[in-house]
């Protein structure tokens, strides 16, 4: 009797191994059952995009604060070594970046503050030294065009200390200075005083405190004030040569 070929027929669960014949030998492949299909990949849903790095760091801090208030309030050996754990992690990306900083600061001089104002010993001293030339510069060139109005009273112990610095600056810079009294008494440095009539008021001086300076300029009659109170004669350059030589924001 005939052997059954339905038998002989390779079915999908058949092992390419066990058909010699069939898969190895003729190589009839997908029509008997050869080529097994290759199970499917499963579906991965596009991930979610990657949260803003604003919004990663803002996460970081709030699980710093929450391991911390943990540790706190239950201060198992677990809790505190989780926070440790974590705090070590974050000051490792600190330090990271800190570095990095440094290094793209020293490889990009117009990112370098310091070349603009030096914070080292030698620089801060040599740009000082430049910076006190350009003054002695600009003041002597100011003071053909500008002019110092002094508002002090007599009953004032701040401007006896303080009028014979202006004096000297005034001396050697070449301002002239305008005293005002605004009491009507007398100053020993400025004989020459005037008495306040308005001359405060105009100047655009708030107050009446004393002593107070207003830089003058005589080219387009606009006051500048300079400062109130006990200042020093380094002061009084710096001031005058920032408010008429520099920009906002072009010298800090």
């Amino acid at each position: 009797m005939p052997a059954d070929r339905s038998q002989a027929t390779p079915s999908a669960a058949a092992s390419p191994a066990g058909d010699e014949f069939y898969c190895r030998q003729r190589k009839l492949g997908t029509w008997f059952y050869c080529d097994r299909p290759k199970p499917s990949s499963p579906d991965r849903s596009p991930s979610s995009p990657t949260a803003p790095a604003a919004q990663q760091l803002a996460a970081i801090g709030r699980e710093l604060d929450e391991l911390k208030a943990r540790a706190i309030l239950e201060p198992s050996e677990e809790n505190v070594t989780a926070y440790i754990r974590f705090q070590r992690e974050q000051l490792d990306r600190a330090s990271t970046f800190s570095d990095q900083w440094q290094r793209t600061i020293w490889q990009n001089p117009d990112l370098d503050y310091t070349l603009q104002r030096p914070v080292s010993t030698l620089g801060k001293r040599a740009w000082l030294d430049n910076r006190s030339a350009e003054e002695d510069q600009a003041l002597a060139r100011l003071s053909e065009r500008y002019g110092i109005f002094y508002f002090y009273a007599q009953s004032c112990g701040a401007c006896d200390i303080f009028a014979p610095i202006l004096k000297a600056l005034a001396d050697k810079s070449g301002f002239s200075v305008v005293a005002v009294s605004m009491d009507g008494g007398p100053n020993k440095t400025f004989p020459n005083y005037v008495v306040d009539v308005g001359q405060h008021e105009r100047m655009g001086l708030k107050n009446r405190a004393t002593p107070a300076l207003v830089l003058f300029d005589t080219a387009t009659k606009r006051p500048i004030p300079i400062g109130t109170g006990i200042l020093t004669a380094d002061e009084i350059r710096d001031r005058i040569f920032t408010l008429t030589n520099t920009k906002v924001g072009s010298d800090f």
